[in-house]
């Protein structure tokens, strides 16, 4: 019998969700939520939800990013982020997530999942300083 953890309540979600919509869907959820329920889950409910996220993406091959600069960016700047992120991690949908820093001097940051991007001013100049320092 599996263990009843958190990846295994998602992973059955996912598995017996897919390819489901309206009234099927529906009893799916619901038996879900009894599941949750009566294993004295529901506190876990945003862990399971965030699980299940991340298997539907790795499934459907989609990537997620958080993007922070200091002003909203353009469509070609956003074009071509999403362009980058999609080559990179060799995804066939990207999610991107806009942030408004106005800490930032200027550039931008992308992070997706544990890795950070880091074009900001603020970073280039710390690592001129590093170069100049260790030179």
């Amino acid at each position: 019998m599996a263990t009843v953890s958190i990846n295994n309540i998602a992973r059955a979600i996912y598995e017996s969700s897919a390819g489901k919509d309206g009234k099927d869907l529906d009893i799916v959820i619901k038996k879900a939520v009894f599941l949750i329920s009566s294993k004295h889950m529901m506190s876990k409910s945003n862990e399971i939800l965030s699980q299940l996220e991340k298997i539907s993406d790795k499934r459907e091959e989609t990537t997620r990013a958080i993007i922070s600069s200091k002003m909203p960016l353009n469509k070609k700047i956003t074009d071509e982020i999403e362009d980058f992120i999609k080559k990179r991690y060799r995804a066939k949908k990207v999610i991107l997530e806009y942030k408004i820093d106005e800490k930032l001097l200027g550039g931008i940051k992308i992070e997706v999942g544990d890795e950070i991007i880091d074009t900001t001013l603020k970073n280039k100049i710390r690592k001129l300083q590093n170069h100049l320092i260790t030179s």
